[in-house]
């Protein structure tokens, strides 16, 4: 038996996957900044995380906070200018630790994606009937692996 086709933007089929994932799954507690070696924007809300292989996990957190402001939040905070690695749709990375490709999925750090730019409504939040509905900004967290 085929799959229904699934129509809509590509970040709400995204976020319908995710949603599906979830389905059955216990509520996963958020992470605190000692598990994260990160600080948490304050506001945001823990979306779920997921395992990237090679004994490493990500995290996701979703705020309705402008992209910008996310940001020079983490600027402040990681001490460093981090890299826009994409003008549209806006994706802004920050290292905040040595990738060793041998032993790792993803080099560690924080990665924020503007999921209202062009118009876009946002990132489908995957906890149904949770608000808000949809996210403007999500940032990723890939923990220092020790």
């Amino acid at each position: 038996m085929s799959q229904p086709r699934v129509r809509g933007s590509v970040s709400d089929r995204l976020a319908a996957a995710v949603a599906a994932a979830l389905v059955g799954r216990a509520e996963e507690r958020a992470p605190d900044e000692q598990v994260l070696g990160v600080p948490i924007y304050r506001g945001a809300q823990f979306i779920a995380s997921y395992d990237a292989g090679r004994n490493q996990r990500y995290y996701l957190f979703g705020t309705n906070t402008s992209f910008t402001e996310i940001v020079a939040f983490y600027r402040t905070a990681l001490k460093q200018r981090g890299e826009l690695v994409y003008e549209e749709p806006p994706i802004h990375e920050f290292d905040v630790g040595r990738y060793r490709e041998e032993s790792m999925a993803f080099p560690p750090g924080v990665t924020v994606k503007d999921y209202s730019w062009g118009g876009a409504k946002g990132y489908m939040n995957p906890k149904r009937g949770a608000e808000p509905a949809r996210f403007k900004t999500i940032i990723m967290i890939v923990p220092v692996v020790p």
